[in-house]
């Protein structure tokens, strides 16, 4: 499967800071927290509910994928968004072992296991 998500009962501006406070305890930061929804409204675009994109980083990860390929930095830094849909908030991300799969290295795929257990571990502690 290509992502993980779950689904929440906190609003998602409860979810946002949740996550936030779980990431620090898996040795993540919050780089960039975009409003995409308050941005297409900006834009004249209409878009019902709300729409945010974390973009969050482990220093050590990531400078242990850059090392090991240049390329696969492409897929940094990882992504987690928190939206509703139908009502519902739902917490949710690309899973890293499906993105590193294209790159067809061992190495990597082992980095990415371990760094989509810790996103998904903060996660769910942030239900």
């Amino acid at each position: 499967m290509f992502d993980y998500t779950i689904t929440t009962e906190r609003t998602v501006e409860e979810a946002v800071k949740s996550i936030t406070e779980q990431l620090k305890e898996e040795a993540f930061g919050v780089l960039w927290d975009f409003d995409l929804a308050n941005k297409l409204e900006e834009k004249g675009l209409g878009f019902e509910g709300e729409y945010r994109i974390l973009e969050v980083c482990n220093p050590k990860e990531a400078s242990r994928v850059l090392t090991e390929d240049r390329t696969a930095g492409y897929f940094l830094p990882c992504k987690i968004a928190v939206f509703t849909e139908e009502g519902k908030t739902k917490i949710g991300m690309p899973r890293p072992t499906a993105l590193i799969a294209l790159v067809e290295d061992e190495k990597l795929k082992q980095v990415a296991s371990d760094v989509e257990e810790r996103l998904i571990k903060a996660i769910d502690a942030s239900k």
